[in-house]
């Protein structure tokens, strides 16, 4: 059983009680004894309707989670300036837009020196969705989201043609069986 700090029992008591009212009570607490405190059940219940839609009105998620409007707008806020939210965007479905063809490409570096330029050059590329820095035998994995396989192949050689590119090894995507973009806080890790 998950033993909770005073303040969030206290908290979820005079949230049932009085509805928005709690929260500044909570803040006070807060403010009082030592900043900021980290996620409780309440927040974890605002990310996981804003996970669905991120487009959910204030009023909508405090009568799924039993929480005034106005104490949801001051949490959301709240999870905005500590920067737990990053930002709120929009999936478009590459598919649809006859884009069927994902592959990760792995890339060598002849050197360090080349990084800036290496990076620099991805970010022009539109078809190039993600990039990492990685540790292992290639300095980088990039995320290709294109059309066919030509294009895929245009991709490559622009890739091959980046100053310093040593190496590459290309895997093709052939199904997803997952795509979270959104990962929700660990229950046991993340709040008191």
């Amino acid at each position: 059983m998950k033993i909770f700090p005073i303040y969030v029992v206290w908290e979820k008591l005079l949230g049932e009680i009085f509805g928005g009212i709690y929260f500044y009570a909570v803040k006070l607490y807060n403010d009082t004894h030592g900043g900021d405190r980290m996620l409780d059940e309440i927040d974890y219940q605002i990310l996981c309707c804003l996970k669905e839609n991120a487009r959910e009105n204030a009023t909508n998620i405090g009568a799924k989670i039993n929480l005034s409007t106005s104490a949801v707008i001051e949490r959301i806020k709240k999870l905005e300036s500590s920067g737990i939210i990053e930002q709120y965007t929009t999936l478009i479905s590459q598919r649809a837009l006859g884009r069927d063809l994902t592959a990760f490409i792995s890339i060598r570096l002849e050197h360090p020196k080349y990084y800036e330029e290496f990076v620099k050059s991805i970010h022009e590329n539109a078809s190039i969705t993600e990039c990492y820095y990685i540790a292992g035998d290639f300095d980088f994995i990039v995320k290709v989201v294109t059309g066919n396989g030509k294009t895929l192949e245009s991709i490559l050689n622009y890739i091959k043609s980046i100053s310093g590119v040593s190496l590459t090894r290309t895997s093709v995507v052939l199904s997803t069986n997952k795509r979270d973009v959104c990962m929700l806080p660990n229950r046991e890790t993340d709040w008191t």
